[in-house]
């Protein structure tokens, strides 16, 4: 079964929901450097769109002008949310496209970090994507909660559970652990 096309959708609104919660920080909060891997919230929100665009953009085939794995796409975050939706709608229509066997084709690209070249499956790609923006959005978790805000659980269980699609009964549901 591929789960490329769930995980675009629960990206989706793991994102929506981080983002309504940030939406509740004071501006000085929201850029304050935190000692987070980027710093700042704006900044670590900045670097998920940044390497989802890095990324689709390599399995596309077409330079989306990423240059840094720090670079500053948005400086406000009305713009910065617009364009993580837009990026969202563009990752769930991208997986709906993509035939199962180009799942297994080879995406080649320059590495941002590093040197060289490398050679990675399509679906692999997908996944470091995914995994990416989960670890990420982790952070901006413990940044909120730093800030007095209670951020809003991100388990796919609980997306399941909205879409009814949680599992049989006495399966794990969202509220258990």
């Amino acid at each position: 079964m591929n789960h490329l096309p769930l995980m675009a959708r629960f990206n989706a609104w793991a994102n929506e929901r981080l983002y309504d919660s940030v939406a509740e920080l004071p501006e000085a909060a929201y850029r304050q450097e935190r000692g987070a891997f980027f710093g700042s919230v704006h900044r670590t929100l900045n670097h998920i769109l940044v390497v989802d665009r890095m990324w689709t953009g390599r399995i596309e085939g077409v330079d989306r002008g990423i240059r840094a794995l720090d670079q500053m796409l948005y400086d406000d975050l009305e713009s910065l949310r617009a364009a993580r939706r837009e990026e969202d709608r563009r990752l769930i229509a991208l997986v709906d496209g993509l035939a199962e066997d180009r799942l297994e084709a080879p995406v080649r690209y320059t590495r941002m970090i590093g040197e060289g070249e490398e050679e990675v499956r399509t679906g692999h790609v997908l996944i470091t994507l995914y995994n990416h923006q989960t670890h990420h959005r982790g952070q901006v978790h413990v940044l909120l909660t730093q800030n007095a805000i209670v951020p809003p659980p991100l388990d796919i269980v609980f997306f399941l559970d909205e879409l009814g699609e949680a599992g049989p009964p006495g399966t794990l549901r969202a509220g258990g652990e």
